[in-house]
C-alpha cells in the first residue's frame, strides 16, 4: 500500500475539500399559468398548480378572512 512520504498542509487540504461545500445556483423558470418564478419540479406556491393540473388549495388572507365573517 502507497504511504504518502510527507503530511499535507492543512491548506493544501482545506483548499480542496471546499469545493464540496460551495453554494449551487439554484434554478428558476416561470409557472406557465400564473408566469410566477418557480423551481423545476415542484408546485408553484403562487397557484398550486404542477404541470397543469390543480395540486394544491391555496388560501390567501383574503380568503381566510372572508370564510371566518361568514362562519
Amino acid at each position: 500500500m502507497a504511504v504518502p512520504k510527507r503530511r499535507q498542509v492543512r491548506a493544501r487540504t482545506r483548499s480542496r475539500r471546499s469545493q464540496h461545500d460551495k453554494i449551487d445556483i439554484v434554478m428558476v423558470t416561470t409557472c406557465p399559468n400564473c408566469k410566477e418564478p418557480v423551481r423545476p419540479h415542484h408546485v408553484c406556491r403562487a397557484c398550486g398548480e404542477y404541470k397543469g393540473r390543480a395540486v394544491l388549495e391555496i388560501v390567501t388572507r383574503d380568503t381566510e378572512a372572508t370564510a371566518e365573517a361568514d362562519a
